[in-house]
């Protein structure tokens, strides 16, 4: 006599697999500031802070070992320019997605970081569910920007607002805007012919051409306007 066959076992649920979490370096030289990034973004489940850099040299390095999804990244930090540094990394990794998180009035600066290569701009005081919002918002695709300047920019495009038309400081190039500042932290020519990597030739170049831009009657009221201005953005230190 046969056996009676056992009920078949129903198979057991394949547990679904979790989406791997995206990975995000932050840059930032006040460390403060970084550690409560780095802690806002730990206690996320679909987010890891893969690294953590002071400046752009150790950024470029950090870059190269974690490969991120996204570079989170602050403008004003010593030995590169906020907005070069995006250029840089927007050239030696096509595709990365970056987000510049800034203490500087976005009127002047978000314009600027998008061309430069990045996919979003954020202030700091926008706080931390906002920030997390642009995070997500960039690694989907999508570009962030505040819903002032995301008008502001679309005016522009439709002509409603003449580019330029609602600070001076618009109408310099990124070059121009950059000497602009170091002269408002107070560096000669020659020191600004340094850390630029030009000559002092073609600084003079670049001031003559700011204070045309600018209107300004000679190079005492340049520099007397970069100084107002650089300690009006909080950008002097």
């Amino acid at each position: 006599m046969s056996r009676p066959k056992r009920p078949a076992t129903p198979a057991k649920p394949t547990p679904p697999v979790a989406p791997a979490r995206r990975r995000i370096l932050v840059v930032d030289d006040h460390p403060m500031t970084r550690g409560g990034v780095v802690f806002l973004l730990s206690r996320q489940s679909d987010l890891v802070v893969c690294g953590e850099a002071g400046n752009p040299a150790e950024a470029l390095t950090a870059l190269h070992q974690s490969l991120p999804d996204l570079l989170l990244t602050d403008l004003t930090m010593p030995g590169r320019s906020g907005v070069e540094f995006v250029k840089d990394v927007a050239a030696m990794f096509p595709g990365l997605n970056i987000l510049v998180v800034s203490m500087h009035d976005e009127a002047i600066y978000a314009e600027r970081a998008l061309r430069a290569g990045a996919r979003g701009y954020i202030m700091k005081e926008a706080g931390g569910e906002r920030l997390l919002t642009a995070i997500r918002r960039v690694l989907s695709g999508q570009v962030y920007l505040s819903e002032t300047m995301s008008a502001k920019i679309l005016d522009q495009l439709t002509n409603r607002h003449p580019r330029g038309s609602h600070s001076p400081i618009e109408k310099l190039s990124d070059r121009e805007f950059e000497v602009f500042q170091l002269i408002g932290r107070g560096h000669s020519t020659r020191a600004i012919a340094e850390q630029l990597h030009l000559s002092s030739k073609t600084v003079d170049v670049h001031r003559a051409h700011i204070k045309e831009k600018l209107e300004l009657e000679d190079a005492t009221a340049l520099v007397r306007h970069a100084i107002r201005w650089v300690e009006s953005q909080g950008a002097a230190d």
